[in-house]
């Protein structure tokens, strides 16, 4: 049953790596974390700076440990606590050289589909570091943009909330309930359908489930 599902996983993340090219977007399989550890080590070049946001998937894969372990200068906004400290966590994360992500969903077409609370995730996504790398498990895949907007509202946040205790109606009730919460997590709708900048972003396919 392994070997079905990897051949189903590498025919699927080929279809999605020629559509991601399309939209100028660099798409790339592995399939073992192991093996992306290995390929994030060899796109970040030495001396390069790395930031990232609360992505269960750049922890889980091993690709924060590995470039820690590597020397980078890693820009961690979990060290700010006050707000000088995190304005100014903020103008160096928006400076960096690489930006690793998890999204919430990618569908067969090659879209990145996200939903975000304060948006600081979103906004690097969108702006700033010289280069993005989002890592997505096969688990991800969605067949389009309105099936991973579900995929969000019915996995992503009922997960999220739980780990983050927001108190929010989907960690209450496991559902999404399209709340206006004080800490709601779906406050901005971001579809990536195109990459203006050569070489930016590049899109890291994994066969196996990694993150929310």
């Amino acid at each position: 049953m392994e070997d079905v599902k990897r051949t189903v996983h590498r025919t699927t993340a080929e279809h999605i790596i020629k559509k991601l090219a399309i939209r100028n977007m660099t798409g790339h399989y592995r399939d073992t974390a192991a093996e992306a550890v290995e390929l994030a080590r060899d796109l970040v070049e030495p001396g390069q700076s790395v930031t990232w946001g609360g992505s269960v998937s750049f922890s889980e894969s091993g690709i924060k440990a590995a470039l820690e372990a590597d020397g980078h200068r890693m820009i961690d906004r979990s060290q700010a606590t006050t707000p000088e400290e995190q304005d100014a966590m903020w103008r160096e994360q928006v400076g960096a050289d690489w930006f690793f992500m998890g999204t919430n969903a990618i569908t067969l077409d090659g879209e990145l589909v996200n939903i975000d609370g304060n948006a600081n995730r979103l906004a690097l996504l969108l702006h700033g570091p010289k280069h993005v790398c989002v890592i997505a498990g096969m688990n991800k895949v969605v067949a389009d943009v309105e099936s991973g907007l579900k995929r969000i509202r019915t996995v992503t946040c009922p997960l999220n909330a739980a780990r983050l205790h927001t108190g929010t109606p989907c960690e209450l009730a496991g559902v999404c309930s399209n709340c206006h919460a004080e800490k709601c997590m779906c406050c901005q709708e971001v579809i990536t359908r195109h990459s203006r900048h050569d070489g930016r972003i590049h899109v890291i396919l994994v066969g196996e489930d990694l993150g929310f």
